[in-house]
């Protein structure tokens, strides 16, 4: 693959200020002089700029997701971005003549992500300072810098899991999956039984521990405290007598959804105690975070034990404390700073959905 920084391209320059410190999950393209060269819907034969195909494919091989918030025609838009061989790397692109902030706000509803995980390039100051209007923590960039982006401090450098390799892969089986849900006639709960749905929860392994710390700087709505941990510090507590590390993967018919959940417990001879417990967005209408909770929570209680959890108010997770409160978790304790302790005597304990098949390595 030829490089594609390159030389004399101007450094990137944010115009926010305040931008999220968060890694970017998804950059967010305007096509005209930004993606291309030319104006679409004035004639002009377009040209992609110099190595963005390369770009594209850099950014896609890191797990970085992509789309499109562009003023154009929608089927002209998407027949020439089919000839130059790049349309297979956006998902859900937003291409009409409404405004790109309502495009934008689309494109983070659909992949279920938050807003100031975007990136947004576009040519025009004016369109970036729309956009940054409407969502005041989203970072907007000139397309001007395009060629720099892989060095962008908010794009994940260095290692990438197999998992975060094949993230768009993932979130196409996703929008089959959504395609089928929307059509079938029945109950939520019958449509989840026609899936297939395998839960596979195991000890985590040397190989797991990339994919692992990545789940733990991506999760933020099914993430029990929004702490980071790098591989070091998994590898630590993998190898721990006083720790269980463990990972899920979910499948189903369309296929893996790949490991999706991470929980780190410290045990002790009277709790079992969750540090951490966290789940995809990407599952989070599948119930998986209950059923890994109830889990461990039959685990304890094999044991003799009690059950603790930590949790940290974060600005996205009231989602895991409602599991948390559902899985009859009670607060014992708090600080000023969001913590709060729960401990769940394991007198009720709700048994796995129907629709799951539990395997246990």
């Amino acid at each position: 693959m030829s490089t594609v920084i390159l030389q004399g391209v101007p450094k990137i320059e944010s115009h926010l200020e305040n931008q999220s410190s968060k890694g970017v999950k998804c950059v967010v393209w305007d096509l005209d002089h930004t993606l291309w060269d030319g104006v679409l819907s004035e004639g002009d034969n377009v040209a992609l700029k110099p190595g963005m195909a390369d770009l594209l494919q850099a950014l896609d091989a890191r797990g970085i997701l992509l789309s499109i918030a562009s003023k154009n025609e929608h089927v002209d838009a998407l027949r020439k971005l089919e000839a130059l061989g790049v349309a297979k790397y956006f998902l859900y692109p937003q291409i009409s003549w409404s405004s790109k902030s309502a495009g934008i706000g689309k494109i983070a509803t659909a992949l279920n992500i938050g807003v100031d995980t975007l990136l947004f390039i576009d040519d025009q100051p004016f369109e970036r300072d729309e956009v940054a209007a409407v969502h005041a923590r989203i970072e907007c960039l000139d397309a001007v810098s395009y060629a720099s982006l892989l060095l962008h401090p908010r794009l994940k450098q260095g290692g990438v899991s197999f998992d975060g390799g094949q993230r768009r892969l993932m979130y196409l089986e996703d929008m089959a999956r959504q395609r089928e849900e929307v059509a079938y006639c029945g109950t939520p709960d019958e449509f989840l039984a026609t899936l297939g749905m395998v839960l596979m929860i195991a000890p985590a392994k040397a190989q797991d521990l990339l994919r692992a710390e990545e789940l733990t700087v991506r999760t933020n709505q099914l993430n029990s405290t929004g702490i980071t941990y790098d591989m070091a510090e998994l590898a630590s507590y993998m190898d721990s007598d006083q720790h269980r590390l463990l990972v899920c993967e979910l499948s189903d018919k369309y296929g893996s959804y790949g490991k999706i959940g991470l929980a780190l417990v410290e045990c002790t001879p009277e709790y079992d105690h969750i540090k951490l417990l966290l789940m995809s967005c990407r599952t989070a209408s599948r119930g998986v975070g209950s059923v890994l909770l109830s889990y461990l929570m039959k685990q304890a209680a094999a044991a003799g034990k009690k059950l603790r959890a930590d949790f940290r108010r974060t600005e996205r997770n009231r989602q895991m404390l409602v599991t948390l409160q559902f899985g009859n978790f009670k607060e014992i304790s708090r600080d000023g700073d969001g913590s709060i302790l729960f401990e769940n005597d394991l007198s009720v304990i709700q048994d796995y959905p129907s629709y799951f098949k539990l395997a246990l390595d």
